[in-house]
């Protein structure tokens, strides 16, 4: 293979295998700062020999064998520093199997123990997502500041925050077990909850969506609904797990050939996958069979709706209102409010929707925030205000940061800039 093509298998390799290698060496080391670095010297590594010796059979096995190696070497150079490294170093060495030798179906999955780490009850619950987001799936913190409408110092802070209190609270890696269980599981759902939607809709970046991620996201939610929780837990984790399925049946028709952006409403919904409809719609009823019901399963159940309606006019949008109504009475988040506001808007017309996105303007909550303003700007469209509609477009356009709703929202406004000249 040319070196061009090895490092681009090698930049496939990081994106798919990266986050898993680095939870099973975290497992090895238990250290964050010599697990990361045994990761980054692994990729080195692989940069300087998978050119010559080709692609191993098993990259992940590979990587993680390399990375402990790399471990061992560096704990022993700093034996000449501290007292009793080299018996560490021979504890590493005799204890963990060459993972080089194994089949990927016998290394452990590790990333459902580290999520569980970093989501221990002893941390601040902030710092628990940001660190799980970060470490578990990989986000940068400028996408992670994202995702919490923050910056990204303050994001890093709460990391190196987190990643102290594990080390001097001597925080076990481990899946908890009986009550414990259900304890952590609210920390764990809304991280999984949160590295969904940043695949589904990135926060940065030229795509639309992160096929990598969601795909990663529904793996673990599928290995949290095989532990044995209370039925509350299931339920939420059903409903999660649902959420997901749904949103991802969109995933081939939410952009063009060009990569450009779809709305739901222009949607082809022969491209819908079928299966992961069905599959998402079963786990709907699985949760809210008993009347138990969380927010998760609550809008899990408003995108069924969605997906088993045959078009947008024939939504049941009564239903979604309602069930926004629902969700807002668990939980009272602006983003949500949004959501009900362009359902509204479905159902009783855009000025009614106008209303009720305009009392979410005033806040001041969603300043930053650009699908505040490009929904405001859409209602303006429909009410034929396009001078309000391009004034609200240009704000949306100034806080994007995806380049396909970049192109969407200039777009919207040389439409209503020729609407005006017709006006």
């Amino acid at each position: 293979m040319s070196d061009a093509l090895t490092h681009q298998l090698i930049e496939d390799v990081y994106r798919r295998e990266s986050r898993r290698v680095f939870a099973t060496l975290l497992r090895l080391l238990g250290d964050f700062q010599i697990a990361e670095e045994a990761l980054q010297d692994a990729f080195i590594a692989a940069l300087k020999q998978w050119p010559t010796d080709g692609l191993p059979a098993n990259p992940r096995a590979w990587l993680i064998s390399t990375g402990r190696f790399k471990a061992i070497d560096f704990i022993r150079r700093q034996s000449r520093f501290v007292d009793g490294v080299d018996d560490l170093a021979d504890q590493l060495e005799a204890d963990t199997p060459d993972f080089a030798k194994l089949a990927d179906d016998d290394i452990e999955d590790d990333r459902l123990r580290l999520i569980f780490t970093c989501c221990h009850p002893a941390l601040a619950e902030d710092s628990r997502v940001a660190l799980t987001l970060r470490e578990v799936c990989g986000l940068t913190t400028e996408e992670i500041a994202s995702a919490f409408l923050s910056k990204a110092t303050t994001i890093a802070q709460r990391i190196v925050r987190a990643k102290g209190k594990i080390r001097d609270a001597k925080i076990p890696y481990l899946v908890p077990s009986g009550p414990e269980l259900p304890e952590r599981m609210n920390a764990v759902l809304q991280v999984l909850y949160l590295m969904y939607n940043e695949a589904y809709s990135a926060s940065s970046g030229d795509h639309l969506t992160r096929a990598d991620l969601s795909s990663e996201a529904i793996r673990l939610a599928k290995l949290l609904l095989n532990l044995n929780c209370d039925v509350d837990a299931d339920t939420e984790i059903s409903g999660l797990l649902a959420l997901m399925l749904l949103q991802e049946s969109r995933r081939e028709a939410r952009s063009d050939a060009q990569g450009e952006l779809i709305l739901l409403a222009d949607q082809d919904r022969t491209r819908w996958d079928k299966s992961l409809i069905e599959q998402g719609v079963a786990l709907v009823h699985r949760a809210l069979k008993d009347g138990r019901h969380g927010p998760y399963s609550i809008q899990a159940a408003i995108a069924a709706i969605h997906a088993e309606a045959s078009s947008s006019a024939n939504t049941d949008w009564h239903e979604i209102v309602g069930l926004y109504d629902v969700l807002l009475s668990i939980s009272s988040n602006p983003v949500i409010a949004l959501n009900r506001a362009v359902a509204v808007s479905m159902r009783d017309g855009p000025g009614a929707g106008m209303r009720v996105v305009d009392a979410i303007y005033n806040t001041g909550t969603l300043g930053d925030y650009h699908l505040l303003h490009a929904v405001r700007a859409d209602f303006f469209r429909q009410l034929e205000q396009y001078q309000h509609a391009i004034d609200a477009y240009r704000t949306a356009l100034s806080c994007a940061q995806q380049k396909p709703e970049i192109i969407f929202l200039e777009r919207r406004i040389s439409e209503m800039n020729l609407q005006l000249a017709k006006h």
